[in-house]
């Protein structure tokens, strides 16, 4: 019996000895032989002033945005804040993109810098996370994938 424990004792402390394997991301890494995964997409929500919406519609376009609509939209500040914040109307327009993850970054930065350095241009933008597709098709046309093939296939 006191054999059976000390065995026992021993296989414990070998097993937490060992040091845990280290997991890697393997996120679109294509391994040999396997398909590549695909970039996740997300909704860009932009909300800039009425004037400037075809402006900021065509950058977007820049960075591979396949689809994209847009809304009216009416700010709810009084006449007293939008004067106070330096904001002159209140009619906006709420452009709804989807963009690859890989370049939602970037297009914020850009974004970013537009609304600092564009007179009258001030807006926000924002990302939300897409996180179910339905068809490989739908993919390769909101990813703007137009290389298609069995290369690119997901």
């Amino acid at each position: 019996m006191a054999d059976r424990v000390e065995k026992t004792e021993k296989k414990a402390r070998g097993v937490a000895a060992r040091p845990a394997p280290r997991r890697t991301s393997q996120r679109n890494k294509p391994l040999d032989g396997h398909k590549k995964a695909p970039q996740p997409l997300k909704l860009l929500i932009t909300v800039v002033p009425r004037r400037k919406t075809e402006y900021f519609m065509d950058l977007l376009q820049s960075f591979d945005v396949n689809m994209q609509f847009c809304s009216t939209a009416h700010g709810t500040a009084t006449s007293e804040i939008r004067a106070l914040m330096g904001l002159e109307d209140d009619e906006k327009r709420v452009i709804f993109s989807v963009i690859r993850g890989d370049m939602a970054a970037r297009a914020l930065a850009t974004l970013e810098e537009k609304f600092g350095t564009i007179k009258n241009a001030k807006g926000i933008a924002m990302t939300v996370p897409l996180t179910g597709m339905i068809g490989v098709a739908l993919y390769q046309f909101l990813a703007n994938n137009r290389k298609g093939g069995k290369a690119n296939e997901i």
